[in-house]
């Protein structure tokens, strides 16, 4: 069975249109962008939210390990469960478990996605999983 596109998905979503920023992001796709590409687009619908997330909030974020040779997501989109002095615990929906993000290794700032954005933005393609050599 073939699967739907990222429009026929979208229609389940109850989401009003005018509200919703990740909305005019999937209508751009075509299918040949590449994740970074799609990252600056959503960074470009959202607001700069500062560096430090509150526990139940949602964020995206552009994120550079320290830790060498390890498998990471340079384009996280996750739900804060933990804030501490050195950083904070998330579950990233793009892996689908909870990972540590420390304040040195996020690039810029963090960008709130609202809880009525995040099945919208969960059918954007731009998780960048790398290796840090």
């Amino acid at each position: 069975m073939p699967r739907k596109t990222l429009k026929e998905r979208r229609e389940k979503n109850p989401t009003d249109d005018n509200t919703n920023r990740i909305r005019p992001v999937i209508d751009g796709i075509d299918g040949t962008e590449n994740p970074d590409d799609l990252m600056l687009r959503v960074l470009e619908v959202l607001e700069e939210s500062g560096k430090i997330p509150q526990s139940g909030k949602y964020y995206t974020f552009v994120y550079n390990p320290k830790t060498p040779n390890i498998r990471y997501d340079s384009n996280p989109l996750v739900a804060v469960t933990q804030v501490f002095n050195w950083g904070f615990k998330a579950l990233n929906f793009h892996w689908g478990e909870v990972h540590q993000y420390t304040w040195n290794e996020i690039a810029g700032s963090l960008y709130e996605v609202y809880a009525d954005e995040i099945a919208d933005l969960r059918e954007v393609p731009f998780a960048n999983i790398r290796l840090n050599n």
